[in-house]
């Protein structure tokens, strides 16, 4: 499981990245607001450990821009404050629950198991880029009256395109979010999905192509229509 830890303090961070690890998580680890949205963006992680006082960019200000990018990776926020008004402020921005210092390990890996159990609940069940919409339970991709069933790991790469359409998503994140870091899967593969996406894509008429960012990654793209 990948978790994401964005905490200003140097040594509660480590300390919390090494409760993480002692549980076999893998973690990264930011220390200001703006690179904690940036790394959050990319839909790689299972859930994001955020303080609310964050240097450059607030911890609320973060959650909101995760969510309005329809970034639904489960957010755990860490204050030091218990002000009621906080915690609410905190919920209604997006965050999906709300840690209060000093807490225990414990308390921690239990909220993060509970999140991250959770995660089906609030991840969207509909996604839509332009012309495309991506059904996830039904394994279906439609465009105005047409639509194809794609496989499971075409879905999959799908649905971090389009949870993240602006961003460049690189190979190795695709590798290490559908196959496994584990796995043996490598570019090629990622290569060969990507050209079955794209033939879907010219099959259902699709105003939406697949951008390919060399030496970087891909991105969705809608296409400019002729006048």
């Amino acid at each position: 499981m990948n978790i994401l830890i964005a905490e200003d303090e140097r040594r509660l961070a480590e300390a919390l990245a090494q409760i993480m690890k002692n549980q076999k998580y893998r973690v990264d680890l930011v220390y200001d607001g703006a690179d904690g949205l940036d790394y959050a963006m990319s839909g790689r992680y299972d859930a994001v450990i955020l303080d609310v006082m964050l240097p450059r960019m607030d911890g609320f200000a973060v959650v909101k821009r995760l969510r309005e990018a329809k970034n639904a990776t489960p957010v755990l926020l860490l204050t030091a404050r218990d002000e009621v008004a906080d915690k609410v402020k905190g919920l209604d921005c997006g965050a999906d629950d709300y840690l209060t210092k000093p807490f225990s390990p414990e308390e921690l890996l239990a909220r993060v198991r509970a999140l991250t159990r959770r995660r089906g609940e609030v991840v969207l069940d509909v996604l839509t880029f332009a012309d495309l919409t991506l059904q996830l339970s039904a394994g279906a991709l439609r465009c105005g009256e047409k639509s194809v069933h794609i496989s499971f790991k075409e879905l999959e790469i799908l649905k971090i395109l389009m949870s993240n359409p602006q961003r460049i998503t690189t190979k190795e994140t695709l590798i290490d979010k559908v196959w496994g870091s584990d796995s043996n899967a490598e570019d090629n593969t990622v290569e060969a999905h990507i050209s079955f996406l794209r033939k879907k894509f010219f099959y259902l008429g699709a105003n939406v192509g697949i951008e390919t960012a060399r030496k970087m990654g891909y991105r969705l793209e809608e296409k400019r229509r002729d006048p």
